[in-house]
């Protein structure tokens, strides 16, 4: 066994041994390759800076049966060191004015504060101000308080809610007025998109066109009235400011300000027979949404970038929506890419700006093991494969997932598109603004399995999803049917939930043996396109599903209980109950 050691105090000249360790990762990885045998690469306390993104390759993987380890120092022992591979940047030289700190940073480009941990909130207003009027370039509005915002190329625009699962964004271009009356020109082509994307008639609204008004728009310096808040001002190219008004006590000589640089910590591509354990990942940014595109969200970790919307019609021909014809995937910072036999184990991923890990292209036989996941603007974990074929056997299993999608609200914990054979199990999902836990399906998926999650207080911010969320067929016969299986789903928060929920033509799927309480619906078994090969067996809820009395052609229902809620409900799935959520930490 090989043992090379990097720490932030090292030197990359010295020989990587524990009493003169490397600096950088880069440094550690470059001497591996030449190396036989099993390694293991020590992380030793601190914060590992990256400059650029950490890029292993298939050069970088475990070969003849080898098995290369990133690892905190004394993992899985109780000298088990903290290292963190951050993409960060601290800011210094602050200057005090009006109660607010200010620091020039140059080129620095960030949508995420971290203030001694904490995340800052971007500095805000509740919509536009005054009386509104839409236009086809943006909006009129009869209050002047607009020309007061500070840079408009800073200001962005959010459309909480613009569909119930959906929440955009796009970017002020102009801003021009006079005593009288401000004009908003937004920024295009994302305002134009936005007008194709989002349509819709549906009863109970009435018919909608465009992202009609934003509900909050943010980062103007004029906003910065909330302590805790902040906004970069770059109004000056390559001279921005970054402005942050303070909490009570925080002293800019004793603070620790980090602004995440990086969009990409590690990129994995080509790699097998690698292991990371112990690691926290943190202070990665995403600024896509930054673009003239904007960020045009659809559902899930999709957003538009044009190429043309189709319609979904349902209720029976009495309502529609447009959707994206073609959807581009919000990116992980941590990134695996036709990855295998990955092992991914008590890591901590936090402060990060888009998707915390991503396994994509043809990622097979990973593992995602008892790590944590949380203050992350996106999901915590999404796996997509291109085809089912190339996305089989992956597992996620005993991982903690809560405070996720905190800046992009549609975003769900754990998502898993069209896959073969690949398991979600014992994993503790809480505390995020849509949906749990997301399994999309496609031609050719099959064998999914959902066990033994606990998951509960979702859909905090926006509708129309559930605690489990399916679409789209998953098999093709009963013996490769998804299974959704033992898990307990309770408190699903908003108006218009399905903690269960198998939606628009979703197929052999079987969800037997739940616990499922505290929702605005438990279970829906009509949907369009409707359920085909559905079955809904020996599961307790504490209230009828959606349909139940009266099952369509394509769902098997029964053995099912209705219990009251409370300790009644309790005694009757307390072997469920039990066997929920992880098993490391007893459920």
């Amino acid at each position: 066994m090989n043992h090379v050691h990097v720490s932030p105090t090292g030197d990359d000249s010295g020989p990587g041994t524990p009493e003169r360790p490397f600096v950088t990762l880069e440094r550690a990885r470059d001497h591996v390759r030449a190396l036989s045998g099993d390694v293991t690469v020590h992380l030793r306390a601190g914060v590992h800076t990256l400059t650029a993104p950490l890029l292993l390759t298939g050069e970088d993987s475990g070969r003849d049966g080898r098995r290369i380890v990133y690892q905190a120092h004394g993992y899985g022992t109780p000298g088990q060191e903290e290292a963190v591979v951050s993409g960060g940047r601290e800011i210094r030289g602050w200057r005090e004015r009006d109660g607010l700190w200010l620091a020039d940073v140059g080129d620095l480009d960030t949508r995420q504060l971290y203030v001694d941990g904490r995340r800052a909130g971007r500095a805000a207003l509740e919509g536009i101000p005054g009386s509104v009027t839409v236009t086809e370039t943006g909006y009129v509005t009869d209050s002047t308080d607009p020309q007061r915002w500070g840079n408009p190329a800073d200001v962005e625009f959010v459309y909480r809610g613009v569909y119930p699962w959906t929440e955009a964004r796009c970017g002020v271009a102009a801003v021009s007025g006079d005593e009288h009356s401000t004009t908003i020109t937004m920024d295009r082509p994302a305002f134009a998109w936005a007008a194709e994307l989002y349509n819709s008639v549906v009863p109970w609204a009435g018919e909608s066109h465009g992202p009609g008004l934003p509900t909050r728009v943010e980062n103007g310096v004029g906003f910065l009235t909330e302590p805790g808040t902040f906004a970069l001002d770059r109004s000056v190219p390559g001279r921005h400011v970054l402005l942050y008004r303070p909490l009570p006590g925080e002293d800019p000589a004793r603070t620790r300000v980090v602004a995440p640089v990086l969009e990409t910590l590690l990129h994995a591509r080509g790699v097998h027979d690698v292991a990371f354990r112990g690691i926290v990942f943190a202070d990665a940014t995403w600024l896509r949404p930054e673009r003239p595109e904007g960020f045009l969200h659809y559902h899930g970790t999709g957003y538009y970038e044009g190429g043309g919307v189709e319609k979904a019609v349902f209720a029976e021909g009495e309502a529609w929506v447009t959707f994206p014809r073609e959807s581009a995937a919000m990116p992980g910072n941590v990134v695996f890419e036709d990855t295998g036999r990955v092992l991914v184990e008590g890591c901590r991923f936090t402060r990060l700006g888009a998707v915390g890990l991503e396994f994509s292209g043809g990622s097979a036989d990973n593992r995602v093991l008892g790590s944590v996941f949380t203050d992350i603007s996106g999901s915590a974990l999404a796996i997509r494969p291109p085809s089912p074929a190339e996305g089989r056997g992956n597992r996620v299993e005993d991982n903690r997932i809560h405070h996720v999608g905190v800046e992009y609200a549609g975003s769900p914990g754990i998502a898993l598109s069209a896959a073969q054979d690949s398991v979600i199990a014992h994993n503790h999902v809480s505390d995020v603004p849509h949906c749990g836990i997301v399994l999309g399906g496609g031609e050719g998926a099959r064998g999914a399995r959902v066990l033994h999650n606990l998951v509960h207080d979702t859909m905090q911010v926006l509708a129309d999803g559930g605690g489990v969320y399916l679409s789209g067929p998953q098999g093709d016969s009963a013996e490769t049917a998804a299974v959704v299986r033992g898990n307990v789903v309770r408190d699903t928060l908003t108006p218009y939930n399905f903690a269960l929920y198998t939606d628009y033509g979703a197929s052999w799927v079987t969800v037997e043996g739940n616990a499922v309480h505290r929702a605005d619906n438990t279970a829906v078994l009509q949907v369009w396109p409707p359920l085909e090969n559905v079955v809904y067996r020996g599961n307790f809820w504490d209230a009828d599903p959606v349909g139940h009395d009266a099952p369509p052609a394509g769902v098997v229902y029964e053995g099912n209980t209705t219990v009251p809620g409370g300790e009644e409900f309790r005694e009757a799935t307390a072997e469920i109950l039990l066997r929920a959520g992880l098993r490391s930490l007893g459920g």
